[in-house]
């Protein structure tokens, strides 16, 4: 069963990509009394996650912020080495938090993993957005299988 908005985020750890490397880190160091957005990718590098998603987080984190929000982070079924990797290409130092979820482990916890086995890709997590006020999800914006219309960052400041 999917996680849905009034739920809880479950306390679980995840690794963070910081300048320095990996760093483990909780889903409560996260979200514990801050206002979260989280966004999921199916994978750092690929086409719709590096041309358009990510970007879009990066380019409004200001004004994403300006709505109260204190930390915007994005997670994708990738170690902590391409996710630091991902974010120093893409400029999200300062502006959004790189979280690696290596085993599809958070997905999974969800209920938003994707199987791509026959695309020879894995297990992954679904597109999808969350908000999140001290850890319950308040807003929730899953993606329709190929889609990119509830889950960039235009749509989650307009949620805001």
């Amino acid at each position: 069963m999917a996680i849905k908005v009034g739920d809880t985020i479950p306390s679980m750890k995840l690794v963070m990509a910081t300048p320095e490397g990996p760093k483990e880190t909780s889903t409560d160091e996260i979200f514990k009394g801050k206002k979260v957005v989280l966004f999921a990718v199916p994978g750092a590098f690929t086409p719709t996650c590096s041309a358009k998603h990510l970007p879009g987080f990066v380019q409004n984190a200001e004004a994403i912020k300006a709505k109260g929000v204190d930390t915007i982070a994005c997670i994708a079924v990738n170690d902590a080495f391409v996710m630091g990797a991902w974010g120093k290409d893409q400029g999200t130092d300062g502006k959004v938090t790189m979280l690696a979820d290596g085993a599809a482990q958070f997905a999974k916890a969800l209920g938003l993993e994707l199987d791509l086995n026959a695309r020879g890709m894995g297990v992954r997590s679904q597109r999808y957005a969350l908000v999140a006020q001290d850890g319950k999800v308040t807003h929730l914006a899953v993606e329709a299988p190929g889609g990119f219309e509830v889950s960039k960052a235009e749509s989650i400041l307009a949620a805001l």
